[in-house]
């Protein structure tokens, strides 16, 4: 197993049990109301899950890991726009710009596979 599918994985791991707590936790409630995002928690979680799932089934097809990497590393762009408007502490902001440059790494290296 390369370092590659082991990140892939655990990304795909991390946003399915993220999507997962999004969807259904009280706490992520609260959270997307502190943002005054609360409209856009379910779709979020939704995405996530999407995501996470598209991560894991793009070993067997490799456009699909590219868009759903692409598509997270997106979300996590502007998750990480969210956390510095409300000036959360690096704590807070580490994961989601940890996220979306590990999925910008996954989505490039899969769009130079589908080259190949």
């Amino acid at each position: 197993m390369t370092l590659f599918t082991e990140l892939t994985a655990l990304s795909g791991v991390a946003f399915l049990v993220y999507g997962a707590s999004v969807v259904f936790s009280n706490a992520m409630v609260e959270e997307f109301e502190r943002f005054g995002l609360a409209r856009f928690r379910v779709l979020t979680g939704v995405l996530e899950l999407l995501g996470g799932a598209g991560l894991l089934l793009g070993f067997l097809y490799l456009p699909l890991l590219c868009f759903s990497a692409a598509g997270l590393a997106l979300l996590m762009l502007l998750g990480l726009g969210v956390r510095l408007r409300m000036r959360d502490s690096v704590l807070l902001t580490m994961p989601a710009l940890v996220l979306m440059i590990l999925n910008a790494m996954i989505a490039y290296e899969a769009w130079l596979r589908l080259g190949r």
